[in-house]
């Protein structure tokens, strides 16, 4: 298997084993690589979140903190045709690939009927995709700046066609006014600016931690919004 595919298969493993854990020796037995391979395999899960840990002393090995992930969850064949319509629908916007690999387990884990009837549902949606608010490389590199609170380096041209570069402190996003737009700290404006997500050409993620600025800071949203979290 590719290393994405074994990352995901690690990820699996480890959660079954429970607080039995996993030797790195008997891991890259299941496995097939070398011991060398599944501690760089841990080091990239540890980070990008997953809380894996290791156990010192004879019968140690790598624990998943359970505290720290989902018990098993079902989902019923309509709740995920519901769940596939919304991915579906938010194509191309801010979090879609996430949102897919989301999915992608969900659909994994479900017993074969279940996914069968979820799939024969979900062929009797229909979305007719129109946006197309950026570049992928701009969505994802708006993307990780909010999540991992960095500087985003932004070449923006405005309405005016003005094209400029521009270092941000992340805030949020939002949609409204029929675009996304990327509402930030503009450091060259000293000031919090709402960035238009397709007028951004370009994004480039820093190594600089970015502010971190309260999204009251940004103002009231209108009557009409609502955070994602509060749905």
């Amino acid at each position: 298997m590719n290393r994405t595919d074994r990352l995901y298969a690690l990820r699996e493993e480890l959660r079954r084993a429970g607080s039995a854990g996993r030797t790195a020796e008997r891991l890259a037995e299941t496995f097939e690589v070398s011991v060398r391979t599944i501690k760089r395999d841990i080091s990239t899960l540890q980070h990008g979140g997953f809380p894996v840990w290791a156990r010192p002393g004879p019968g140690g090995g790598y624990v998943v903190d359970p505290a720290a992930t989902l018990p098993p969850v079902n989902f019923t064949d309509a709740e995920v045709s519901g769940l596939a319509a919304a991915v579906a629908a938010h194509r191309g916007q801010p979090f879609d690939g996430h949102a897919r690999a989301a999915l992608v387990k969900i659909l994994d884990v479900m017993d074969a009927p279940a996914r069968a009837r979820a799939t024969d549902l979900g062929a009797r949606l229909w979305i007719d995709h129109v946006d197309t608010p950026s570049t992928s490389r701009v969505r994802h590199a708006v993307e990780q700046a909010l999540h991992e609170r960095r500087v985003l380096s932004l070449r923006y041209r405005d309405r005016n066609g003005e094209l400029s570069t521009r270092p941000a402190d992340p805030i949020l996003l939002a949609n409204t006014r029929g675009a996304w737009w990327f509402v930030a700290y503009c450091h060259r404006s000293e000031g919090i600016r709402w960035f238009r997500l397709d007028r951004i050409e370009s994004a480039h993620l820093t190594a600089e931690p970015a502010a971190d600025i309260p999204v009251s800071e940004v103002g009231v949203p209108p009557a009409s919004a609502q955070a994602v979290a509060d749905l």
